[in-house]
C-alpha cells in the first residue's frame, strides 16, 4: 500500500491496513473504528471481526431489501447474542491456574497464528509465567 507521503508500507496485520486507508463510506468508516476498537481492547482479530461485521452488514441489507422493518432485523440480533453467549457459556471450561501445562498449551494455541508462531515453545512459558507471577491469589481460578 502506498502512502500519501510515498512511502510503501506492508503489513498483514488488517488494523494497520485499515487505518492507513482514506475511507469516506460512513459503514466502511465504523468498520475502521471497530478494527481498531478491536485492537484495543484484544490485541488480535482485527481482520476477523471486520469480516464478520462485514457479513452481518450484508445479511441486513439484503433483510432491508426484501421490506424487513429495522427494528425486526436488531431485535433479532440482539436474540442471537444471547443465544450464542448461552452456547459459548455452556461448552466453556473453567482455567485451572494451577494447571500450567493447560496454561501453555493454551498460549501455544493463541500464538499458532501469530508471526512468532515457530517460536511459540520458547515464548508461552515465558508469558504463563509472567502471567502468573504478578497474580496476587494464584489459587483462584478463573
Amino acid at each position: 500500500m502506498e502512502l500519501s507521503n510515498g512511502e510503501v508500507l506492508i503489513s498483514n496485520d488488517g488494523a494497520t491496513i485499515l487505518s492507513k486507508m482514506n475511507v469516506l463510506h460512513p459503514a466502511a468508516k465504523m468498520l475502521v473504528e471497530l478494527s481498531q476498537s478491536q485492537d484495543i481492547e484484544a490485541g488480535d482479530g482485527t481482520t476477523t471481526v471486520v469480516v464478520v461485521a462485514g457479513s452481518l452488514l450484508e445479511a441486513c441489507g439484503s433483510l432491508l431489501s426484501k421490506g424487513i422493518h429495522p427494528m425486526a432485523i436488531a431485535t433479532s440480533f440482539m436474540k442471537a447474542a444471547d443465544q450464542a453467549t448461552k452456547i459459548l457459556e455452556g461448552i466453556s471450561k473453567p482455567v485451572d491456574l494451577n494447571d500450567r501445562h493447560a496454561l501453555i498449551s493454551a498460549v501455544n494455541t493463541c500464538l499458532s497464528s501469530k508471526v512468532v508462531c515457530q517460536n511459540s515453545d520458547i515464548l508461552a512459558p515465558i508469558a504463563v509465567d509472567s502471567v502468573l507471577g504478578i497474580i496476587e491469589d494464584p489459587l483462584m481460578s478463573i
